[in-house]
C-alpha cells in the first residue's frame, strides 16, 4: 500500500500499521480519538493528552530531541511526524528503519486533509470523515467579531516571538474575526515600534506564560488588553479542534466585556 503524506512524499506500507510512534502531541491525541491507543508504542514527553496515554506509553524524548535508538528498539511499523514540530535530520534517521508519515498543517483545511489522509493510512475512513464533519460543524457555530480588532499572539519570552502570517495560530485568530497585527510570516521576533494592538494573547505553550506575566505585558503595552490563553486551543490541529470553538466564543465574550 502506498500513501502520500502532506509533503507529497510516498509512504509504503505492507498493511495498516499496528505499532505506531507519534512525534506530535496533537496527532497523538487524534490517533487515540480515532481508536488507536492500543497501537501506540511510543510518544513524546509533550504528548500529555489523553492523560491515560501519557501515563502508560513509552516516552521517546521531545519533539525536537527524540531518542532515535529507543524508537528503533520499539520496532514501529510507522512514525507520525510534522514538518514544523520535528527536525528533518531526525526524520531522515528514523526513515532508515521505519516509514515516516509527515504532516504540514497551517490552517483548518489542511488539518481536515491531515485527518482524512491518516484515516486512509489507518483504514478508518468513516471515523476520520465523521470527526472532520463534527469539527467543521463546531467552527460553523463561531460568531466572529463584527468590528475591526487587532491582536498579537506571543509564543515566547526573551526573546519575544509572536505568531505571524501563514501559521495555524494565525488561522485560529482569523476564525474569531481578529486581525493578526504581525505582518511577517511564521514566527518572527517582536520588534518595538509596531502600533499597539487592541489585544495581546500570552500563550500557555510553548513558553509557559503565567498570570504573573499579564501585568508585566500590560505595563509594556498600556494601550492593549492582555490575556493569558490556552495555547492548545490555538495550535493543536487534530481532535482538539472540536473543543476550540467553544473556547473561542468564551474568549470573545471576555474581549467584548
Amino acid at each position: 500500500m502506498r500513501f502520500l503524506d502532506q509533503l507529497d512524499r510516498e509512504v509504503s506500507l505492507l498493511s495498516p500499521p499496528k505499532r505506531i510512534v507519534s512525534l506530535v502531541p496533537s496527532q497523538t491525541e487524534l490517533l487515540v480519538d480515532l481508536g488507536f491507543n492500543d497501537r501506540l508504542v511510543g510518544i513524546t514527553k509533550f504528548c500529555i493528552h489523553p492523560e491515560l496515554t501519557y501515563r502508560s506509553k513509552q516516552r521517546i524524548g521531545g519533539t525536537k530531541t527524540p531518542d532515535i535508538d529507543l524508537i528503533r528498539s520499539l520496532k514501529p511499523d510507522i512514525c507520525i511526524a510534522n514538518k514544523e514540530e520535528n527536525r528533518k535530520e531526525d526524520i531522515e534517521l528514523i526513515e532508515t528503519f521505519c516509514p515516516v508519515w509527515v504532516s504540514d498543517v497551517n490552517n483548518p483545511n489542511e488539518a481536515y486533509d491531515m485527518i482524512h489522509r491518516l484515516g486512509a493510512v489507518f483504514d478508518c475512513h468513516y471515523h476520520a470523515e465523521k470527526l472532520v464533519k463534527e469539527i467543521q460543524h463546531a467552527f460553523d457555530t463561531i460568531q466572529p467579531f463584527d468590528r475591526h480588532i487587532t491582536a498579537l499572539y506571543f509564543i515566547w519570552k526573551e526573546p519575544d516571538y509572536i505568531a505571524g502570517q501563514g501559521t495555524f495560530i494565525d488561522s485560529m485568530l482569523k476564525s474569531m474575526g481578529l486581525k493578526n497585527a504581525a505582518q511577517q510570516s511564521r514566527y518572527p521576533e517582536f520588534k518595538k515600534g509596531l502600533p499597539q494592538p487592541d489585544v495581546i494573547f500570552l500563550s500557555s505553550e510553548p513558553y509557559p506564560f503565567k498570570e504573573k506575566h499579564v501585568e508585566e505585558f500590560q505595563q509594556r503595552f498600556p494601550g492593549s488588553n492582555v490575556f493569558l490563553v490556552d495555547g492548545e486551543m490555538f495550535s493543536w490541529y487534530g481532535s482538539r479542534m472540536l473543543k476550540a470553538p467553544h473556547y473561542f466564543m468564551e474568549l470573545s465574550a471576555l474581549l467584548k466585556g
